[in-house]
């Protein structure tokens, strides 16, 4: 099995399991900072490979089984069970099976946008630097584009949006993880945080429980995670809440009261500034979304 032309060619084998979405994005779309114009699953046996030398897209894969090789600027890199990659596809590039595997499972996915290019800045494109995410954090953001990729309304194109976002997010935090030591004050305050966001909670706090001075801490985290203590404590609780306004029918009020906001109005107000939405359109959105 294999095709070839000038700029593109497949070769080797794969089975019948595997299978490929496309879609064509709405000029509308095409603005969204996370967007997905193909993808799929591909079950590749051993001598399978790709070779391409150039497309308008980064490249992301996740491997279920087996491993892959991706081989690009003169470095290749082992993408093994459970680790992403993110590929930035605009210089000459080959992927396949690894010789050292039988086969090679996993999704993959065309992304751009702003959004998406902004992430392979952070992640240090063009370097090749696959990542270890637990299957159970991607495997819900991946239904979801292998689910709604096709189809053409509005919601759809905007879920599959917030997957990639999704699918990203997993890695830069993965990468974070990996890279901050879990007794470093950063991810001391981060399970503060988990723990107590439905209180209050002020920086001052943060700071001693992880036993730093206030501005240090707000030093290490504009060095480690591109942010403040406050916004991030912000961003926390306002991503709580999306989860509480999507799967229950608590009021408004009882969400703002249970992520930690003083009062309903602060907390819709923090809410519209950072989603551009009230939770009220937020929830009706979520909800008015086909279920399958």
């Amino acid at each position: 099995m294999g095709t070839a032309d000038e700029h593109y060619k497949i070769g080797g084998y794969f089975d019948r399991r595997s299978f490929w979405l496309t879609s064509t994005p709405s000029a509308a779309q095409l603005e969204m900072p996370y967007v997905c114009t193909e993808a799929g699953a591909l079950y590749g046996e051993s001598g399978f490979v790709t070779e391409r030398d150039s497309k308008d897209s980064y490249l992301l894969f996740y491997t279920f089984d087996g491993a892959g090789y991706v081989r690009q600027n003169k470095r290749t890199v082992t993408v093994g069970h459970g680790q992403m990659l993110l590929m930035d596809c605009r210089t000459p590039q080959a992927y396949g099976t690894s010789p050292k595997a039988d086969r090679w499972y996993h999704i993959w996915a065309h992304v751009g946008g702003a959004g998406v290019a902004a992430t392979a800045r952070r992640l240090g494109l063009p370097a090749l630097t696959p990542i270890s995410v637990p299957s159970s954090r991607v495997q819900p953001y991946l239904d979801t584009i292998l689910e709604r990729l096709e189809r053409d309304s509005v919601i759809d194109g905007e879920l599959v949006g917030l997957a990639v976002h999704g699918l990203l997010s997993s890695m830069l935090i993965a990468r974070s993880r990996d890279e901050i030591p879990q007794d470093s004050p950063v991810v001391l305050a981060q399970n503060y945080i988990a723990r107590h966001y439905g209180e209050r909670i002020t920086v001052d706090d943060l700071a001693r429980a992880a036993a730093v001075s206030t501005s240090y801490l707000t030093r290490l985290f504009r060095q480690q995670m591109e942010t403040s203590p406050h916004d991030y404590l912000l961003r926390y609780r306002i991503t709580r809440a999306k989860q509480l306004l999507t799967e229950t029918d608590l009021s408004i009020g009882a969400i703002a009261k249970q992520v930690g906001f003083t009062s309903e109005s602060n907390f819709s107000y923090r809410f519209s500034r950072l989603c551009d939405t009230t939770p009220r359109a937020y929830r009706n959105l979520t909800h008015s979304s086909p279920v399958d």
